[in-house]
């Protein structure tokens, strides 16, 4: 029984260590793209969307890819926010390599995209059809009733088995109504954020005349943090009615920010995020953690997780927070609404979280350079007949393949011994 225990220990360890690898390897697919200039467009509005964000947040997909001629006329004839969608429709959230499409069973297949797990796809909307053709051609289409298989494999463009595979195809998948939906700037602001049970914020915006402000920010990028009316009835929330009117504005700048940031993006934020409070009167930054699918923001203050997104059209997002969120610039003095810290703590004062200046960190002193020597002459026999050639984007994206490979294959045999010798013992 004794000498069963390093043994399970070593499975363990080896169970844990590859889980661990497996979800450490992950890919930038704005990264990838670059690489390749004929997809440049399609690379830019991902990102301007915030579509690459959620891409890189999988792991095992296929992301379908357009030759700039074809995206832009796609994007010259559609709002950023009514592609968002068509965009989703390209990212299949499983492994396809030309191999796989050529051996589809059947002849057919349909597989899920990334715009079916938003909720918004109705009946087979957020589905693709994949149908391997005779003489060799592979189709794509919308899986909707009578939709019509509109674009063809044309070639390979990237793969990292089996976590990320690029192909290009000829057009776009679309289905009817699939750009249907107006721009976020003509909603109307304050009746989104009633019916989503923020009326008190609604109505706040309103009369201090920030309606206004936001109205113009939604033109180039908006994102709102709404709390709920429960959230301003809380136990422990400052009387409004005592700010002046300059820091009841101030407050409601602070739930806004000017660029378009929605929850998927907002998991990959790594540092403070101004809000539209920010500037000479203080720092007026909110940060960010996740666990699991919650995001919460912090201000010092309170923390307030997200609750739900009302409206994610690109340039424009409004979510709704638990909390008022409460700067640390105007409410510093107040008693924290966060957790109490474990009995047994250090008896310090806390360091503020966000309400201190947020410096870039000094440069290190620079170190004294050892002065290289003197380049030797060489003779016209000892010259180089020539410069070495300059990599092509497809033998840098290969190297960085073969450093995850190796880098694969070290852990993976590192497993594999100590799985052994777990058995063994």
């Amino acid at each position: 029984m004794v000498k069963s225990r390093p043994a399970c220990l070593l499975m363990f360890m080896a169970v844990a260590l590859a889980s661990w690898w497996s979800t450490a390897i992950c890919h930038n697919i704005t990264a990838i793209l670059d690489n390749f200039p004929d997809y440049s467009i399609q690379n830019g509005y991902m990102s301007s969307t915030k579509i690459a964000d959620e891409v890189n947040s999988r792991q095992t997909l296929t992301c379908l890819v357009l030759p700039n001629i074809v995206m832009s006329a796609l994007a010259a004839d559609h709002t950023p926010a009514s592609l968002k969608n068509a965009l989703r429709l390209l990212v299949l959230l499983d492994y396809f390599d030309s191999q796989k499409l050529h051996d589809i069973d059947g002849g057919t297949t349909i597989t899920t995209t990334l715009f079916q797990t938003t909720g918004e796809a109705i009946g087979q909307e957020g589905f693709v059809n994949i149908t391997n053709l005779r003489g060799g051609r592979v189709a794509f289409g919308s899986a909707v009733p009578g939709s019509k298989l509109t674009s063809d494999y044309t070639k390979s463009v990237r793969q990292i088995p089996y976590n990320i595979s690029i192909l290009e195809i000829s057009a776009p998948i679309i289905f009817p109504g699939l750009f249907d939906d107006g721009a976020a700037s003509d909603a109307n602001l304050t009746a989104i954020l009633e019916n989503a049970g923020c009326k008190i914020f609604a109505s706040l915006i309103s009369s201090s005349g920030m309606i206004k402000i936001f109205q113009v920010a939604m033109v180039k990028g908006l994102t709102l943090f709404a709390p709920t009316d429960e959230a301003f009835k809380a136990k422990g929330v400052p009387d409004l009615n005592s700010l002046s009117s300059a820091d009841l504005v101030t407050l409601l700048q602070y739930h806004a920010v000017a660029s378009y940031n929605p929850k998927d993006s907002l998991k990959t934020v790594h540092h403070p995020i101004a809000t539209m409070a920010s500037g000479a009167a203080g720092n007026y930054e909110i940060t960010v953690t996740v666990q699991g699918d919650d995001v919460t923001l912090h201000t010092g203050v309170v923390s307030s997780r997200i609750a739900r997104t009302v409206l994610d059209e690109t340039p424009v997002c409004i979510l709704t927070v638990e909390s008022v969120l409460l700067p640390e610039e105007l409410f510093g003095n107040a008693p924290s609404l966060e957790p109490a810290p474990a009995p047994g703590a250090a008896e310090e004062s806390p360091a503020p979280q966000v309400a201190t200046p947020v410096m870039a960190p000094a440069p290190a002193p620079a170190l004294a350079k050892v002065p290289a020597p003197a380049p030797a002459v060489l003779s016209p026999a000892d010259s180089p007949v020539s410069a070495p050639a300059a990599e092509s984007p497809d033998d840098v994206a290969d190297k960085e393949d073969d450093r995850s490979t190796a880098a694969v294959a070290k852990v993976t045999s590192f497993c594999v011994v100590m799985a052994a010798a777990a058995v063994l013992m």
